[in-house]
């Protein structure tokens, strides 16, 4: 499956798992599974996305599976 988009982003961006979970306030696992490609909640999706600086409009280029 390769690399998940999340994580291309987020190391792009030199931010730890840790760092993007504290700012989306999820969990560190929670970043860690999405990563691995689990599915999360709709909720959850949007945080990770304004999280990463990111526009709710671009929610294909982090999660491109929708």
């Amino acid at each position: 499956m390769g690399q998940s988009e999340l994580r291309r982003i987020r190391e792009q961006l030199l931010m730890s798992k840790a760092e993007l979970a504290r700012k989306a306030r999820v969990s560190a696992l929670t970043i860690d599974r999405i990563e691995k490609g689990k599915s999360c909640r709709l909720e959850t999706k949007r945080k990770i996305i304004l999280a990463l600086g990111y526009r709710l409009s671009d929610k294909h280029k982090v999660f491109p599976e929708e």
